[in-house]
């Protein structure tokens, strides 16, 4: 009898054992495709949009000046989101982290003669790139249209439907694009996301 109890205990052990290894891998799966998206949704230009547009848009009560300027905050947002995607980094072999822009010929640098040991070439243009980029800044128009300053400045008359349309549809479209971005991850490593 004791023999029998014995092996039970071994069993529910090894099946303790399997279930906390699968319970691991798919925590170490949801924290990788995390970093991820971390990596791909536009923190540092959100966090400007975030400082900046209580003041240009007056809070909400804009002027034809505070429209304008929201406007450029917007279009220059919208840019950093598209231009960081196309950004990468190596370690040389002495450590030293460079960052460099990438191309269709491989990574450009900003000292390009310095280290000559590590292959540039690999760091090449790719589609997905350009995906990751367009669908950055729509993560970014997400953001920002969810900011009842920037609405209230821009839809200032927004009637019953339109205004429903402007509080979910940045929601979906947000939740889509991460949703892209996590099937279909990026293996650059941009600036502030050294490599």
């Amino acid at each position: 009898m004791a023999d029998i109890s014995a092996r039970l205990n071994e069993r529910e052990a090894s099946s303790i054992l399997i279930e906390k290894t699968r319970i691991e891998k798919m925590a170490d799966i949801a924290f990788a495709s995390a970093a991820n998206l971390v990596k791909l949704l536009p923190t540092t230009t959100v966090l400007t949009f975030q400082v900046l547009s209580p003041t240009f848009t007056n809070r909400g009560q804009c002027y034809t000046a505070n429209i304008y300027l929201t406007a450029i905050l917007l279009a220059c947002c919208g840019i950093s989101c598209f231009v960081t995607c196309f950004t990468d980094s190596y370690r040389s072999e002495d450590g030293t982290l460079y960052y460099g822009f990438v191309t269709k010929t491989g990574l450009r640098t900003m000292n390009d003669g310095i280290n000559k040991t590590v292959d540039l070439s690999s760091y090449k243009l790719r589609f997905i790139d350009f995906v990751h980029a367009v669908l950055s800044v729509v993560v970014f128009a997400s953001v920002a249209l969810m900011d009842n300053n920037v609405v209230n400045c821009f839809y200032q008359k927004a009637q019953e439907n339109a205004e429903q349309l402007l509080k979910n549809l940045p929601l979906g479209a947000g939740f889509a694009c991460s949703m892209f971005f996590m099937a279909f991850p990026t293996t650059r490593h941009g600036i502030g996301y050294a490599a």
